[in-house]
């Protein structure tokens, strides 16, 4: 294994993508990056672009809006790359299930590797689903070499 891709599994880069949600997540999630839950002692670190995503977490119900641009987000995330459902309305809709605006679940569009269930869910919940997202990712990438 070289340097590189040692240094790699330590350091994955993660993109939010909020698909409709009403933002509980997301400043949950946003939690997860400040001093009290400190998700970058793990290597986590966000990233502007999905291009440089190794893992994508997901909120929102998936509305017919931003359908078309988060399957064009996900298709530039390149592979091995691992999908969180963060909250209950990615998986379900929730509250917002069987709104003529909603075009979910989410595992309709893309396969889901880990779900977050709650709403909004608590950030050491995000924080685990993250984890066993790095843990994937770097099956994945062992499976690749």
């Amino acid at each position: 294994m070289s340097l590189i891709e040692k240094s790699r599994e330590k350091s994955p880069w993660i993109y939010h993508l909020n698909t409709g949600s009403c933002n509980g997540c997301d400043i949950e999630i946003m939690a997860l990056l400040g001093p009290k839950y400190d998700a970058e002692r793990f290597g986590v670190k966000l990233t502007a672009s999905p291009k440089h995503a190794d893992i994508v977490l997901i909120t929102g119900p998936v509305t017919t809006q931003c359908r078309e641009r988060m399957i064009n987000v996900l298709s530039q995330v390149p592979e091995p790359k691992v999908i969180v459902s963060v909250g209950s309305c990615p998986a379900s809709g929730n509250v917002f299930k069987d709104s003529y605006s909603v075009d979910g679940p989410l595992d309709k569009w893309t396969k889901v590797d880990v779900s977050v269930a709650g709403c909004s869910p608590k950030p050491e919940a995000i924080l685990k689903g993250i984890l066993e997202a790095v843990e994937i990712l770097n099956k994945r990438r062992r499976e690749e070499i």
